[in-house]
């Protein structure tokens, strides 16, 4: 799996390659060559790319403390920092730093050496590739018996196009890493990826809330003090990050919030096709230039909310626990359809939760397919007509598809979450045991010392026959004693001579991690 997920990103990397062509200017100096606005036709383009000088990447310059300014239209100079998140930002600088160190031994060693923009670019996608090889191997981890799902995550067209458009592949490993530290059983550790995650781009905080609800559908059998530790623990480690950075340079680590309150519809969000084809000015009016669509900023963050509060209604009335990555996936994919901003790689976000709460490979491959190809007439749109582009109506058309196709993925996760058996055959999601009869047991109590009962663990996977010491028949036996046989009674949770076995709950002594595979 790994291996195709290198293939993809290899090509992934040429396709960028376009824009890494260097030429030089009539004063003799080297340049990159994005002239006739190449990155548009050849459809190469990378934020790493023009950010890298734009935020002062190149002088040097700390993100969030060093300002540069900007011209607005209006001709007035703005105050502009870092606008990413801190780890997203500091991401950025540890890459030019690397950048400035093999600038530096490429004058003195025979190494290869390009302009130090495209040293820059491929530092960062060195480590961009390294995180979506994290997420294959997440996936393939969460579900070891059916690697046919880390092949889609791999071999994704999403992937192939957009693994170096922006810094996403890190907070997807991130998240995907945190589902894999909750099938573990590290609630701990699931949080504190929670929280850098969000500390990189905020998204991964949205898998709180699943995680919230399924802890409360769980909580008989301990799964909402679970839950409660991986919020925890998910503050402490965003806090931990962002504290630092707020306090010595407060203006500059509140930038991110700044221009996404005064951002206004971006093209790939319904809204603005919404304005588009009606001719509807929006709920704020023709708005002046850095004003804030104070309008649209309340109706997008109720719409939201709302959409939240019915999956958790989803989640309390489905007639069995749902999986973390169906609530995941229906969570993220209200924020991106109901959000005013949905840049290209966003719907990287969706790619392993919609494989782990989804297990259909041809509708998933279909919306994928079609979700990348929005990239080419969002490319040509830029040209312009005059300038043998498209005109902005066929790229609002197929992002109106993408959205046609991730709402038909959500009411197919829904009808799944409401059924009240999986369909025959299929596989359970892994990052949530539940029983695969029309009635679930009734928890078994853990043996002493054991944990609270695993129910952040992956869905449907039968714990197997339980052993008498894993249920506290054999509590207190040590060295070379023997238990006395326990009387003939039937234990709680067993079932009677003759009866259906029904899967009871595993605790922490009963799990079996899968094989680790390369």
């Amino acid at each position: 799996m790994l291996l195709f997920a290198v293939v993809v990103l290899a090509v992934s990397w040429l396709g960028k390659a376009a824009c890494l062509q260097e030429y030089r200017t009539a004063d003799g100096v080297l340049a990159l060559d994005w002239r006739n606005d190449r990155q548009y036709v050849a459809m190469c383009y990378s934020d790493t790319v023009p950010l890298y000088g734009l935020e002062g990447l190149a002088d040097d310059g700390v993100p969030y403390r060093d300002a540069w300014f900007e011209s607005a239209a209006d001709g007035s100079r703005v105050e502009r920092y870092m606008e990413y998140p801190v780890l997203t930002g500091f991401f950025q600088y540890l890459n030019a730093q690397l950048t400035d160190g093999w600038m530096w031994l490429s004058e003195r060693l025979p190494l290869p050496s390009a302009l130090d923009v495209v040293v820059y670019f491929d530092i960062t996608a060195f480590w961009l590739a390294a995180g979506w090889l994290a997420v294959v191997w997440a996936v393939l981890m969460l579900r070891p018996e059916r690697p046919w799902d880390a092949a889609l995550v791999a071999l994704s067209p999403l992937a192939l196009v957009h693994a170096f458009t922006n810094f996403d592949t890190v907070t997807v490993a991130l998240a995907t890493g945190a589902l894999l530290a909750l099938r573990r059983d590290r609630p701990g550790w699931a949080g504190v990826l929670i929280g850098l995650g969000a500390a990189a781009k905020l998204y991964p905080a949205l898998l709180l809330l699943p995680i919230l609800l399924v802890g409360w559908r769980r909580r008989s059998s301990g799964g909402l003090p679970r839950a409660a530790w991986v919020v925890g623990a998910a503050i402490g480690s965003w806090v931990a990050v962002n504290l630092p950075v707020a306090l010595a340079w407060p203006r500059g680590w509140a930038e991110f919030f700044l221009p996404n309150r005064t951002r206004p519809a971006d093209p790939d969000s319904i809204w603005y096709s919404l304005y588009w084809f009606t001719g509807w000015a929006g709920f704020d009016g023709r708005l002046a230039d850095g004003a804030a669509p104070s309008v649209l900023n309340a109706v997008t963050a109720a719409l939201m909310v709302l959409a939240f509060a019915a999956i958790a209604w989803l989640a309390w009335r489905a007639p069995r626990p749902p999986a973390v990555a169906e609530l995941g996936f229906l969570v993220v994919a209200a924020f991106l359809l109901l959000n005013k901003v949905w840049s290209p790689q966003y719907s990287l976000w969706l790619v392993p939760l919609a494989v782990l709460a989804l297990p259909r490979w041809r509708l998933l491959l279909a919306w994928m397919t079609v979700d990348a190809l929005v990239w080419v007439p969002r490319m040509y749109q830029y040209l312009g007509v005059e300038a043998k582009g498209l005109p902005v109506e066929p790229f609002l058309v197929t992002v109106l598809v993408r959205d046609a196709v991730v709402v038909w993925l959500c009411v197919l996760v829904v009808r799944q979450i409401l059924r009240r058996e999986p369909e025959p055959g299929q596989d359970p999601d892994p990052v949530w045991p539940r029983a695969t009869g029309p009635v679930a047991a009734a928890p078994v109590p853990p043996g002493p010392g054991a944990g609270p009962s695993s129910s952040l663990l992956g869905a449907g996977q039968s714990a197997g026959p339980v052993a008498a010491d894993e249920i506290g028949l054999t509590a207190g036996a040590t060295g070379t004693d023997r238990p006395e046989p326990p009387r003939r009674r039937r234990v709680r949770g067993t079932p009677e001579r003759g009866a259906a076995v029904r899967e009871p709950w595993p605790n922490r002594s009963e799990r079996r991690d899968p094989p680790t595979r390369s």
